[in-house]
């Protein structure tokens, strides 16, 4: 029951941290209607990715049994959005009130709550066979988010922003990232194997 209770208090907080970003979203002329904000929203693997927390801790609260795997592939994707934020975007820009906080809520509150949510409850059966399909995820979106550019010219990071960088030096920064999710992953199956109850 606990495991549950506290996925609920994760789902809780993902959503506070999404409803607060989608409220301060830039609409200087009013005229954004709700699809449009939500199409902004969904440029940013920041929010697709504390959707799908928001997702996977519903499933935990209504007591479905999800995957080791899926967990800590979550787990990794989540850390990343945390990761990358504070220690490349967050000096490019400086949010207050409202927005300072749906911007903390997505990059820290959200991530640090699924670490510990995971490091207390999830099921740890993890192989180091996983790590490739916790890189389907981030590559999908990476992929999205080019042809997304390329058509709209928005671009929700500068490291890919191929208008400004190439197409070269776009590819070498999601070389870079991939690898970054691969470690990152061999951490997360050397700390499962660390944590998982010996038989």
């Amino acid at each position: 029951m606990i495991t549950r209770i506290s996925a609920f208090a994760v789902l809780a907080l993902t959503l506070a941290a999404l409803v607060a970003q989608y409220v301060v979203l830039p609409n200087p002329s009013g005229t954004l209607t709700v699809a449009q904000r939500l199409w902004l929203m969904a440029g940013y693997f920041t929010v697709l990715t504390n959707g799908l927390v928001a997702g996977h801790m519903c499933a935990v609260a209504l007591g479905w049994r999800i995957s080791a795997s899926r967990s800590a592939g979550l787990l990794v994707s989540i850390t990343v959005v945390g990761v990358i934020y504070h220690l490349v975007l967050s000096v490019l820009w400086n949010p207050v009130g409202l927005a300072w906080w749906a911007n903390q809520g997505l990059h820290t509150a959200v991530p640090l709550a699924f670490v510990a949510w995971w490091l207390a409850f999830a099921e740890k059966s993890l192989a180091v066979r996983c790590v490739p399909e916790w890189l389907i995820w981030p590559f999908i979106y990476g992929i999205y988010a080019v042809v997304r550019g390329t058509f709209t010219g928005f671009w929700p990071y500068p490291f890919m922003d191929v208008g400004k960088l190439g197409a070269v030096e776009v590819v070498m920064n999601f070389v870079v990232l991939m690898i970054g999710f691969a470690v990152l992953g061999l951490i997360v199956v050397g700390l499962a194997k660390i944590l998982r109850p010996k038989s």
